[in-house]
């Protein structure tokens, strides 16, 4: 054990606490603790976090949560058995319910340059293979963006291996089942439209699934409709600090309406206002974007004043604010971010969001508890049943 690893120790309580749990957790890539927080919701207790970013720490460290500070490949050079993880929580390796986490998405991501695995982040996948292979958790849950089960391995060769391929064929060697698929955290009541590909894996061969949705866009209980933008900033005390348009963005803004961008603006004017983008293809959706109250809010970026995909408050001639920002990802009240407001924005916007989080936990010790399923000899309507077992965009088809 390298005693300068840059984390403390649990204090007695809280590691006798953590033993004693039945689904003690390691979080790996955690930043603001979205995830977490999701999971702690559902049951499970994560008992120890780890990140490199100095303000992801301090924002940790500020909730009174445990946290390992540093690159996770120094860290497992440092010990291969990853054993510092639950030195620090009390957790037994035997006792050890679930490892999770989110590597680096930037590499894969459909928004930037997709270099994948090209880019020293995108091979990080890997680090979370080796800490679930040197730890052996009963489950583990790890998610990315949706683009990375696109993108192959090369991507000077679209014909080459796709990276998803690869990991799902590393965590089969290491003696995991697996399933995989792209949720939207909005079908769980986030308010907001947020993809995640989400990997999770069983040790011991159990049926772990993709959790079933809660939430839908057309449903007779309001309770479990889809959450919007209004619902989750409307009573908000203090809107707090938030970032700022530059004047010539203020003027064009302030020209449109609620839920409008910037095909909306008047004709004299949008060439001059689009520059460059003018030209250029695709939908330009998020340029001059005011959100809307009535909707889920779009996804939730690191910054909400770049050009291209503005976050403009619905009536206000403002971007949300970072308070906004963790109502819209659901993180609570009393959660503190800490660093400067971009540092804010950084981390609220690379979470995830916290019912998804708390979704995937409930899946988990559903199957923990071998009550997921009701297994029934017959059943009536068996096309109605077929149905429901369908995804949710596919419900309420009138095809």
């Amino acid at each position: 054990m390298n005693s300068r690893l840059p984390f403390f120790d649990a204090d007695s309580a809280t590691r006798l606490e953590n033993a004693r749990h039945p689904y003690p957790v390691v979080s790996l890539f955690s930043g603001a603790m979205g995830l977490d927080l999701g999971l702690n919701e559902a049951g499970l207790r994560v008992a120890v976090s780890q990140d490199m970013d100095k303000w992801c720490i301090e924002t940790m460290r500020r909730n009174s949560h445990l946290a390992i500070d540093g690159d996770i490949r120094d860290l497992i050079e440092s010990d291969p058995s990853c054993e510092f993880f639950l030195q620090a929580s009390g957790v037994t390796r035997e006792a050890l319910f679930a490892v999770v986490g989110g590597p680096p998405c930037q590499p894969f991501s459909t928004a930037g340059k997709r270099k994948g695995v090209e880019d020293a982040r995108g091979q990080l996948y890997q680090e979370f293979i080796k800490v679930v292979s040197a730890l052996r958790p009963r489950f583990f849950i790890m998610e990315n963006v949706k683009g990375l089960a696109s993108m192959p391995c090369d991507p000077a060769d679209k014909q080459s291996k796709p990276v998803l391929d690869t990991i799902l064929e590393s965590f089969k060697a290491i003696g995991y089942h697996t399933v995989h698929g792209i949720l939207d955290a909005v079908h769980y009541g986030t308010p907001q439209f947020r993809e995640r590909l989400v990997i999770v894996g069983s040790r011991d061969g159990e049926d772990v699934f993709l959790p079933a949705p809660t939430h839908f866009q057309r449903h007779q209980n309001p309770a479990m409709r889809w959450q919007t933008l209004g619902s989750a900033i409307h009573d908000l005390q203090e809107i707090g600090p938030y970032a700022q348009f530059s004047p010539a963005v203020q003027r064009y803004l302030a020209m449109l309406g609620e839920g409008c961008n910037w095909k909306h603006l008047p004709a004299h004017v949008v060439q001059e206002a689009m520059g460059g983008a003018f030209e250029s293809g695709g939908g330009k959706v998020g340029f001059y974007r005011r959100l809307n109250r009535a909707e889920p809010s779009p996804t939730l970026v690191t910054s909400p004043i770049q050009k291209a995909t503005m976050l403009c408050h619905p009536t206000e001639l403002r971007p949300l604010s970072v308070r906004e920002y963790a109502r819209i990802q659901k993180f609570p009240d009393h959660w503190k971010f800490e660093g400067k407001t971009a540092d804010c924005y950084r981390q609220i916007g690379n979470a995830v969001p916290t019912p998804l989080g708390c979704a995937l936990g409930q899946m988990l010790v559903s199957v923990a508890q071998g009550n997921a399923k009701i297994n029934a000899k017959r059943m009536r309507g068996t096309s109605v049943h077929r149905k429901l077992d369908q995804p949710a965009e596919d419900w309420g088809d009138d095809s």
